[in-house]
């Protein structure tokens, strides 16, 4: 039975759904839950796109302050491991993944969603890193995956204050992508996994890698990356697919082949 991440859905779009609003500091289901979710829908080739989903009221609000009592650098260092290890698994999804935000996302919570490649936000969500208020910094990617999507200085004043923001001042710098009304964040969200999903895997997999592995290279090596990338898909049948539904003037059907 799980108890912190399920996997829901079934067809081309799986949903990964947070079964807790606040994390556990030292469960290690937790981290396997979420790593074992992860593999499941980017190994199904059934599964086309993914959605990270709490509920109608919470995203994730991050790991429960009183569980952080008491713990010593060794055990926060064992356990963040797990947990970098699990949401790296969110990140090495072969797949587009939509962070589906209502209400809360703070601390891990934000964190977590940092990980998945597109934002998508309810109005009255509150997203924020209020680690600093407990004499600690985000453990869990907030330090390196924030700057690079805000840039460092946005980053600092984040972190320094532990400010939450609200979806309309998460979308003015680049925090989340979209801005939908509340109640029809899920909606919103599947329908854009959708379109995802109706596209050619293989191209999506492929840009996802280009994207996310040029980011830390020199462009040379970037550009190296990209075309690597570009030369494969050649041999897709999607992209055959692709090509003859352009020249005959029609939408493609791709098969993620």
């Amino acid at each position: 039975m799980a108890m912190y991440v399920r996997v829901d859905g079934t067809g081309p779009v799986a949903i990964i759904r947070l079964l807790r609003p606040a994390f556990s500091p030292v469960d290690p289901r937790l981290p396997q839950e979420l790593a074992e979710a992860c593999a499941r829908v980017g190994a199904d080739p059934a599964v086309r796109a993914v959605l990270l989903y709490g509920n109608k009221r919470v995203f994730a609000a991050g790991a429960d302050p009183g569980g952080l009592a008491g713990r010593t650098p060794a055990e926060a260092s064992a356990h963040t491991r797990l947990l970098h290890r699990a949401f790296d698994a969110v990140t090495d999804i072969p797949k587009p993944v939509i962070a589906a935000i209502c209400g809360h996302a703070l601390g891990g919570g934000l964190e977590l969603a940092l990980c998945a490649d597109y934002r998508m936000a309810g109005e009255g969500a509150l997203l924020g890193l209020p680690e600093t208020g407990l004499g600690i910094i985000p453990g869990t990617g907030g330090t390196q995956r924030l700057p690079r999507l805000v840039g460092p200085g946005r980053a600092k004043k984040l972190i320094f204050t532990g400010r939450r923001l609200t979806a309309a001042e998460a979308y003015d710098i680049g925090l989340v992508d979209e801005v939908v009304p509340d109640a029809g964040v899920l909606t919103a969200a599947l329908d854009l996994a959708g379109r995802f999903a109706s596209g050619p895997t293989a191209a999506l997999a492929a840009a996802k890698r280009a994207v996310d592995g040029g980011i830390g290279l020199p462009m040379s090596a970037a550009l190296d990356l990209e075309r690597a990338e570009y030369a494969a898909l050649f041999a897709t049948e999607d992209h055959l697919r692709g090509i003859r539904a352009a020249v005959e003037g029609r939408p493609a059907e791709f098969t993620g082949r």
